[in-house]
């Protein structure tokens, strides 16, 4: 099984057990109807599609795992007998039933003999134990967290995350870059400190006389030391602002290449995805998933990151040091720690599911977006400016009031990080004080001291804005691995196929298709396309002629039966082997914003100016072309938007023929054409078919009457009758009936 796409509140699924299953499907169905949190669930055994509805509170990772466990018990059927839970060593554990609780206790009774009984210092002590505790038990119970995701992502499957932390997987083959960056954020904090220590000095010197520490150096006068402290204070000035200035440019750097490397690996991977899988998104979701959120995994490393590891560097540092030389206001320096530690991990979990709803309502306002403005011309047709100009806001405003959600919660978080630093501040200024004046401290130690809390409860007020950009960022990572969960094309095992020794014929034997909960567009098709004939496949709407074209470019592979090219298998024929030896026209052919030239000759790159010429003359584009005033150098737009609909079809037919592939398919590619340039393109078309396989699908019968072969197809996709034109006319069935309405000749 495998995740086919997985957003807020909802998840498709591929179950092989439950396909051409139908009890399999409805026992999976209900027992996940019955999971608390799931809101509906459906099993298809004609496609094996899973889809489970589910309140968006409910983490996607809990989701896939429940999904997960339910088709364990279906596959293990009603013999499935109960795994008992891996036994713990009853020893081992009474005994930490009996040590934890005298611990605690016995660390209990101490600390209330020491706090009623001990000296100030004890006391503070005490105080800076409980601080540290406190931040312990904080950082366990994240690393908890993070340990119970990690395994359900690893529970959800390979698809769905990494056994790894998402940022190491983030990173992945630039961690060198990362040493280098995160060296140089070390070496640049200590910088820093080193400068907040000179001052401190410095102020020392200015109202002491003297800083005991450059006595010991030979600076034994004040003018001494402050001629030196200028100095040490302007080479780590220099330092700071060089180190400083590298760091962010490794970190800027790193944050590019990760996005470059994420950006280039997943659009690879959309661009092998399956047909249906890459049909079955949203565009624009697709897209944002492409840009937005690659560019928010580097933008976390570009900016917050360095902010991560400063800060880490400077408590590693501080805390040391103040419990060397000043223990007695250690505890309050770093009292707000933990509490802000247990105030960000809080506002992490809480906001998790505010940021997915956002991405999704901000996706749904992008995909409606885009559709709009390339329906320009049908919403002014029937006058629905304002009609979609209120569907706009109303989505806007969804995704505004998620945004003012998310950023109320920042806002929130950010203020309560900054009143207690700003807390701790003045409650450093006031015990520390308290201690110089009584005798218990000496200002010498606390003036250099002073300044550096500040300076890491000040970079502790970026901390809200650090783990908001973190979790967007693991939001983002959700999502491109949503994407890059999606399954690509399988390759065929078979040997390599030589478009030059292709001779075309083509057997569709008893094949079978349907799309995801239809009926079957094809049931037991059985047709022979001979090599080097032109073949025409006509009928009714749905009767699926576009199907066998999907089937033959393996844009789908049939359920059941074959299809045959050559008398092999094209399932197991190479993809892009298949495809090269097939040239293919669709129904509505996509033109790229560029030059006609650079369209024409999109996928044979090395063809000549020449040759582009001549497909585009046969394809009746030329004349058209060379009244242009660039010519074939003119600039067409997104998707052709500058050309007509027969001058876009004519485009795409020339592409085709300069392909020169031994097998042409060309669904209705001449419908948006007129009569007369129908019938030019016939006649050229007639030279160009000769030694080829031409399949042409078509609604207009004017396009097929001087086929080789005509089959007509029916509902369902059976052939109703087949023959050559004028056979078909003889027989006075379906296709005689469509020629009547369409020409308005009776058959003889």
């Amino acid at each position: 099984m495998s995740p086919r796409s997985v957003i807020p509140g909802r998840q498709r699924w591929d179950v092989k057990l439950v396909l051409g299953r139908p009890r399999a499907a409805a026992l999976l169905a209900a027992s996940l109807r019955r999971v608390p949190g799931i809101t509906e669930a459906q099993a298809s055994p004609i496609t094996g599609g899973v889809l489970v509805r589910h309140d968006t509170r409910v983490r996607a990772a809990d989701i896939g795992r429940i999904v997960r466990r339910a088709v364990l018990l279906v596959a293990e059927g009603p013999t499935r007998t109960a795994r008992p839970a891996p036994a713990q060593p009853a020893p081992r554990a009474d005994r930490a039933l009996v040590v934890r609780p005298v611990l605690a206790v016995g660390g209990g009774v101490a600390a209330g003999i020491a706090l009623i009984r001990g000296s100030a210092l004890s006391r503070q002590l005490m105080a800076l134990g409980g601080v540290a505790a406190a931040t312990a038990t904080v950082v366990r119970q994240a690393w908890r967290r993070t340990v119970d995701a990690t395994r359900d992502r690893a529970e959800a499957g390979p698809e769905a995350g990494a056994e790894r932390h998402p940022l190491v997987e983030i990173v992945g083959p630039h961690r060198r870059r990362l040493y280098r960056a995160a060296a140089l954020s070390v070496a640049c904090q200590i910088s820093e400190m080193a400068l907040g220590t000179f001052l401190g000095w410095t102020a020392l010197v200015l109202i002491k006389g003297e800083a005991a520490p450059l006595v010991s150096l030979g600076l034994t006068t004040a003018s001494a030391q402050l001629w030196g402290l200028a100095g040490l204070v302007g080479v780590a000035c220099a330092a700071v602002a060089g180190l400083s200035y590298t760091s962010n440019l490794q970190w800027r750097r790193l944050g590019q290449d990760v996005e470059h490397d994420w950006r280039g690996r997943t659009y690879a991977h959309v661009q092998h995805l399956e047909l249906r899988h890459l049909e079955g998104e949203r565009t624009s979701r697709v897209a944002g998933a492409l840009t937005d959120d690659v560019g928010q995994l580097g933008t976390f490393f570009a900016t917050s990151a360095s902010d991560v590891l400063q800060l880490g560097t400077s408590l590693a540092i501080l805390v040391p040091v103040f419990l060397l030389l000043a223990p007695q206001i250690a505890w309050i320096a770093f009292l707000p720690i933990p509490v802000i530690a247990w105030l960000s991990l809080h506002y992490q979990e809480k906001v998790a599911a505010d940021y997915a709803v956002t991405g999704e309502r901000r996706a749904r306002l992008h995909s409606q977006l885009i559709n709009t403005l390339e329906a320009g011309a049908t919403v002014k047709s029937f006058c629905t400016e304002d009609y979609e100009a209120d569907r706009i806001d109303e989505l806007s405003q969804a995704a505004q009031e998620s945004n003012r959600q998310t950023d109320r919660s920042t806002i929130r978080h950010a203020e309560t990080v900054r009143a207690c630093t700003t807390a701790s501040m003045a409650g450093t200024l006031l015990i520390g004080g308290r201690a110089v004046l009584n005798g218990s401290l000496r200002f010498e130690v606390f003036s250099p001291l002073i300044g550096l809390p500040q300076m890491v409860l000040l970079r502790m007020n970026r901390l809200g804005g650090i783990v908001d950009q973190y979790q967007r960022t693991l939001a983002a990572y959700d999502r491109v691995q949503r994407l890059r969960a999606l399954p690509v094309e399988a390759e065929g095992t078979g040997e390599p196929l030589d478009a030059g020794k292709v001779q075309g014929e083509i057997v569709l034997d008893e094949v079978t298709f349907s799309y995801p909960g239809r009926p079957p567009a094809l049931e037991g098709l059985s047709l022979t396309i001979p090599a080097g004939r032109t073949t025409a496949l006509v009928g009714a709407t749905g009767s699926g002629k576009t199907t066998i074209a999907k089937l033959l470019m393996r844009f789908q592979d049939a359920e059941f039966g074959a299809v045959l090219l050559d008398g092999r298998d094209v399932r197991d024929l190479p993809r892009r082997d298949l495809r090269g030896a097939i040239g293919f026209v669709a129904q509505d052919p996509f033109l790229f914003d560029g030059s006609i030239a650079d369209n024409i000759r999109y996928g044979s790159f090395a063809a000549s100016d020449q040759a582009v010429v001549e497909a585009a003359t046969m394809a009746e584009a030329h004349t058209f072309i060379a009244t242009l005033p660039d010519g074939y150098d003119t600039l067409i737009g997104e998707r052709g938007a500058a050309l007509s609909g027969g001058q876009r079809q004519r485009i795409a037919l020339a592409r085709a023929i300069l392909k020169n592939a031994p097998v042409v398919i060309l669904d209705e590619a001449t419908s948006a054409v007129d009569n007369e340039t129908e019938a030019a393109i016939q006649r050229t078309l007639r030279g160009f078919a000769a030694d080829r396989t031409m399949v042409i699908i078509a609604h207009r019968l004017s396009t097929v009457r001087h086929a080789d072969r005509i089959y007509v197809m029916d509902k369902g996709g059976v052939v109703a009758e087949q023959g050559t034109h004028d056979e078909l006319l003889a027989q006075h069935g379906l296709y005689a009936s469509l020629w009547q309405l369409q020409a308005g000749e009776l058959a003889a």
